[in-house]
């Protein structure tokens, strides 16, 4: 299966984007009934999670992520002045995998791919590669 791209655009430092229905979108055009959905991000100070898209939990994921000390102690701080960003991101990661069944994404109830933004506003590249199971 070839590799798929899209690309998000963010409009500020701090943000959580449900990607899901483009995943799934994806995936279907795909035409994979069953095997794994791998989607990552090629950039250090964004991220990919899975969870619920409730506003009060957004909230308290870039609350819990700004709980990072900021300011000139980070020594990245001294080339770009974003340690934080690349720092948080290494936190929650780069990549999830999750299994395809019934040509879609398997997920919970109320489970939603989401991508963290630290460090906009930017455009990012979301790679999705879909294995046949």
């Amino acid at each position: 299966m070839p590799i798929q791209r899209f690309r998000i655009s963010t409009d500020r430092r701090h943000q959580i984007i449900d990607i899901t229905s483009q995943v799934q979108e994806i995936v279907r055009a795909v035409g994979c009934d069953q095997g794994l959905a791998c989607i990552s991000v090629p950039h250090c100070t964004c991220a990919v999670y899975v969870n619920e898209n409730e506003s009060g939990l957004v909230a308290d994921m870039l609350a819990l992520l700004s709980q990072l000390p900021a300011g000139d102690s980070w020594r990245h701080n001294r080339i770009d002045n974003n340690a934080e960003a690349h720092l948080m991101a290494s936190l929650v990661g780069n990549s999830t995998c999750l299994p395809v069944s019934g040509g879609q994404v398997e997920l919970g109830t109320w489970q939603r791919i989401m991508l963290i933004e630290l460090d906009g506003p930017r455009e990012r590249r979301i790679t999705l590669t879909v294995v046949p199971g």
